[in-house]
């Protein structure tokens, strides 16, 4: 699985009526930085366009109803916090982001781990909302993804690096994370009553899909 990154503003709120939501925003369009180059390598840039994510959050399962997608820590499917399927965690998509509403229940509020994620939103230590997705194969669709040279134009930020667009891709999770590449994402907590490198593209695009965690 392939995991995208972003950051932004966290806020927790507390209020007496003991439920909690964690409520969250993925930006599609922005620019992210995956590696500089270091001293040889050209630098590395991705981007999730409009709607990327949309067939598994609008796409009724087999079984109907909504395809199960999960909120974790960490990318951790062993640590989660709400899904859609247990009707903890309800999902939007538009054409400027993927937003997000987790119900965290009073029961999960006493595990460890999502004590520690709570925690580390309120210090501002976990900064950002990461999508853990697949790329679809070519036989469902030919051209997921499309990498371009970025070109030279340093006035204007361009230093002639890989860019890699998601066009489609399959999400299974959105992760809160401690480091962002994405600078604009928000991610806010309260409670809540419910009502390319120099060998050519296709390289280089490989060994970035090699650096996220599978």
């Amino acid at each position: 699985m392939l995991e995208g990154f972003a950051g932004g503003g966290l806020e927790l709120r507390k209020r007496a009526s003991g439920a909690l939501a964690l409520q969250g925003r993925f930006p599609y369009n922005q620019r992210a930085v995956l590696s500089d180059g270091g001293r040889t390598g050209r630098p590395r840039k991705e981007v999730i366009a409009s709607k990327a994510f949309s067939y598994r959050i609008e796409t009724p399962s087999e079984h109907g109803g909504k395809k199960d997608i999960h909120l974790l820590s960490g990318h951790d499917f062993g640590k989660p916090i709400a899904s859609v399927r247990s009707g903890t965690l309800d999902i939007t998509d538009s054409d400027d982001a993927v937003t997000f509403t987790a119900t965290i229940t009073e029961e999960m509020q006493e595990v460890s781990y999502v004590k520690d994620v709570l925690a580390a939103v309120s210090a501002g230590l976990a900064v950002g909302i990461s999508p853990g997705f697949r790329l679809p194969p070519k036989r469902a669709v030919p051209e997921p993804e499309k990498v371009e040279d970025e070109g030279m134009d340093p006035e204007n930020g361009a230093h002639n690096a890989i860019i890699r667009t998601v066009l489609q891709a399959l999400l299974y999770e959105m992760s809160i994370v401690t480091r962002p590449a994405y600078p604009t994402t928000q991610i806010e907590a309260r409670n809540w009553t419910p009502n390319l490198p120099l060998d050519g593209l296709g390289n280089g695009l490989q060994r970035t899909l090699n650096r996220w965690r599978a």
